[in-house]
């Protein structure tokens, strides 16, 4: 559990510096950010036949997929 925490906290983090502007704030939110961000990348990874079924996502999958959570963050955001 610990690891998801650190691995999420730097993938949020690197997610919010790749992609500046107005978005979440706070380190629990940037954790969350990060954490759902390596899920995403863990699920997509499994089903493309990347990862395997123990496999987590590494940091620059999860920042990827922060980076990704972050877009659609933004994009409901503005529509609404």
């Amino acid at each position: 559990m610990f690891k998801w925490i650190i691995l999420g906290l730097i993938a949020g983090a690197l997610a919010r510096f790749f992609t500046p502007g107005q978005g979440p704030s706070g380190c629990v939110v940037t954790i969350l950010l990060g954490i759902a961000g390596a899920l995403l990348a863990g699920y997509i990874g499994r089903v493309a036949g990347w990862y395997h079924e123990n496999d987590s996502a590494g940091l620059v999958s999860a920042t990827l997929g922060a980076i990704a959570i972050l877009a659609l963050y933004r994009f409901a955001l503005r529509r609404s």
